[in-house]
């Protein structure tokens, strides 16, 4: 038996209307402010275009030289810059190398608006409770949804293409970034904050303890919250390709639609490398730059 049997007042044909209702709702705003939407978009549209022709039309040496270069800049290690080296000429040498240049870009794309939203969002929700209180269970539906979800309603606003694509990793990726932001602004050592506070008798305002103390320490939560963001938008490649995002996800649907077992692994494995490279260059450059500035504290 039908649970909505035992509600009279809930009805079939009233839920069914109430769909109906939203549904003819979320069409009429697409039909009404879509191009209106689409124009304030273009311009990251723009750069995601001009990003993915730069690196395609560069030679892949220079690719390779500028990433390992890079690379030793944030880290300081041979081992990551080895690393870096030899995961992008494996890609090379399998044929992944243009889906892998349109996979980077896209993702580059995504972690710098995930940043440019998430980090001032975070700070934000660490200098009020009442902010967080309302953000909050934002972050917990946005992590909940499961991530196809995410594609409905894009899809009928914007259509398939780039910026649909950018906007449902975005969505899928950027609580992390948030959260820890907040979390690693509010673990600051009370003590050093209170010993912080003298300076306000010189006239520091908010902002400048908040840009000298408090982000320094905590950057090592912020640049997890990086990590974390780059991995949840790599990992929504595959289900962005879907809406005609190209990359390295397009093979590896192709792979699970009609069972090629060796493009769907080789594939899959260069977007492990990618996770892998980010991964270990933004953790490398996050603590140097905070060894640096917390070293400035003393």
């Amino acid at each position: 038996m039908d649970w909505l049997d035992e509600f009279p007042s809930l009805s079939r044909k009233s839920l069914r209307e109430l769909n109906k209702v939203i549904d003819t709702a979320y069409r009429n705003f697409s039909r009404s402010y879509g191009e209106q939407i689409e124009d304030f978009f273009d311009p990251l549209l723009q750069f995601l275009i001009w990003l993915e022709k730069l690196l395609l039309a560069t030679p892949w040496p220079i690719i390779i030289i500028v990433l390992a270069a890079l690379s030793w800049f944030a880290s300081r290690k041979w081992t990551v810059v080895t690393g870096v080296v030899i995961s992008l000429l494996l890609i090379g040498f399998f044929g992944m190398w243009e889906n892998t240049m349109r996979t980077l870009s896209i993702i580059t794309v995504c972690t710098l608006v995930s940043i440019a939203l998430g980090l001032p969002i975070g700070i934000l929700m660490a200098r009020s409770d009442r902010v967080q209180s309302a953000i909050t269970p934002v972050l917990d539906v946005m992590q909940t949804m499961p991530s196809f979800v995410y594609l409905i309603p894009v899809v009928m606003l914007l259509g398939i293409g780039k910026v649909p694509g950018v906007i449902a990793v975005v969505i899928y990726a950027i609580p992390p970034m948030i959260r820890l932001t907040n979390l690693g602004i509010r673990q600051v050592d009370k003590a050093v904050l209170e010993a912080s506070e003298a300076s306000d008798a010189f006239g520091a305002t908010g902002w400048q303890k908040l840009r000298r103390v408090q982000l320094p320490l905590a950057l090592p939560s912020i640049f997890a919250g990086v990590n974390q963001t780059i991995m949840m938008s790599l990992a929504m490649v595959v289900i962005a390709s879907m809406i005609g995002v190209k990359g390295l996800g397009q093979p590896v649907l192709k792979a699970i639609t009609n069972q090629y077992f060796s493009m769907g692994l080789f594939n899959g494995l260069a977007i492990v490398a990618l996770a892998i490279i980010f991964d270990r260059v933004s953790q490398n450059y996050g603590k140097r730059l905070q060894k640096h500035r917390s070293g400035g504290l003393r």
